[in-house]
């Protein structure tokens, strides 16, 4: 799973959003490493839509716009824990191999 999605998962665990709530979500859960482009955000969407991951929760016209809120299913929250368990397992890769000393060492080249 690619980190947008997994991120655009994540935004919906919690509650129902609508696309610019997501693209927030996504932000502020991946500490701004994910910044979801509109573009990037529908499509993912239309794809977890059609794969059953996400559904359409709401949809309302605010401002003479339509407005879409998305709620994650059963199976999109399976897939989110399911890549949460094995990215974990991944680390736990990486911690298990390291050295006991948790501090880690940065060099700097003179410039």
């Amino acid at each position: 799973m690619r980190e947008p999605t997994y991120f655009i998962l994540a935004s919906l665990q919690d509650e129902p959003l609508h696309g610019y709530a997501i693209v927030k979500r996504a932000l502020e859960l991946s500490d701004g490493r994910v910044r979801l482009t509109t573009g990037t955000l529908y499509a993912a969407l239309d794809r977890l839509t059609s794969e059953e991951m996400v559904q359409v929760a709401e949809e309302a016209v605010v401002n003479g716009r339509a407005r879409r809120s998305y709620e994650l299913t059963e199976r999109g929250l399976s897939a989110l824990h399911a890549e949460a368990a094995r990215m974990a397992a991944a680390a736990q890769v990486v911690r298990d191999r390291s050295p006991r000393s948790t501090a880690v060492t940065v060099r700097t080249v003179p410039a």
